[in-house]
């Protein structure tokens, strides 16, 4: 059995590692409901250009165009991000498991970082294309602008073929997916609808013919870069919403077993505390018997 020295200098590491626990958490919280707010207000743009694009091209299926197919390079990219920081549970890990055990893990991917903990992780195996660790602190959209236009003219001069966005979804406070998305080619969801599920309004309107000012062609080279750009922001913005939710989560559960630990040692000093008092007692009555 531990002494009552070792036990108390335990509970008392645990103690201040509790009282770091807890101010994180605290930060974490205070970080979440301004990501949280951030995300709930480029999630409605985020995803209807989604819907939006898809919906354009359900209704021009005929299209050949150089966003629609894939290039003849055997390279792929994705955009892949995490935090630059740990101490968020599973965040960063179950990101970077899209890659390396999913369905890109045979492939010869470029990475595009957007966190140092992807670019770490992914960097063994990986060849990284460009890192960008530092947006992800802070995001904005001409941050987003920047890593869209890099990838597409990476994509125009035939060096990869197809690009993908590897993020965490932010569904709410505890629930977040990690989620590998297709960026191009474009595929055309033949389930999506345009208007609201179930309103029963979309089934006209979806065989409507649509007509392009300027030419189709035209409309798509402009309308493509800000379609990619905006999933890309979008992707960020969620992701951090969801480490700082993670982090906070973790933290909790990490201040809740520091709590645990701490009343277990508290219940082993006083055993010990009474167990060296009993001691001593018997010590001085074996004593005084012995003197009489």
């Amino acid at each position: 059995m531990a002494s009552m020295r070792d036990i108390k200098r335990r509970k008392g590491s645990i103690q201040s590692t509790q009282q770091i626990t807890k101010a994180m958490k605290l930060v974490s919280t205070v970080k979440l409901q301004r990501a949280k707010q951030n995300a709930e207000k480029s999630g409605n743009y985020f995803h209807c250009m989604f819907e939006t694009v898809n919906s354009i091209l359900q209704r021009t299926k005929n299209l050949d165009h150089k966003y629609l197919k894939s290039g003849e390079s055997g390279k792929k990219a994705v955009i892949v991000i995490t935090s630059n920081r740990g101490l968020a549970g599973g965040y960063n890990s179950n990101v970077i498991k899209l890659i390396t055990r999913g369905e890109l893990a045979e492939e010869d991917l470029a990475i595009y970082a957007v966190g140092k903990k992807g670019k770490d992780a992914l960097q063994r195996q990986y060849e990284i294309k460009a890192d960008y660790s530092d947006v992800i602190e802070e995001p904005v959209y001409a941050d987003a602008m920047v890593i869209g236009k890099e990838v597409l003219e990476a994509f125009a001069k035939g060096e990869i073929s197809e690009i993908y966005l590897a993020y965490t979804a932010f569904k709410n406070t505890v629930v977040h997916v990690p989620t590998l998305l297709k960026l191009l080619p474009v595929e055309i969801n033949e389930d999506e609808n345009t208007g609201a599920e179930g309103s029963g309004e979309t089934g006209s309107d979806d065989k409507a013919l649509m007509n392009f000012e300027p030419e189709d062609e035209e409309a798509l080279n402009l309308l493509i870069p800000k379609y990619i750009t905006s999933l890309i922001y979008g992707g960020m913005v969620e992701s951090v919403a969801s480490e700082n939710g993670a982090r906070m989560q973790a933290m909790d559960s990490a201040t809740s077993n520091a709590e645990e630990m701490i009343d277990h040692l508290t219940l082993l000093y006083n055993r010990a505390r009474q167990g060296s008092i009993t001691q001593e007692l018997t010590e001085i009555i074996a004593g005084a018997n012995a003197i009489s």
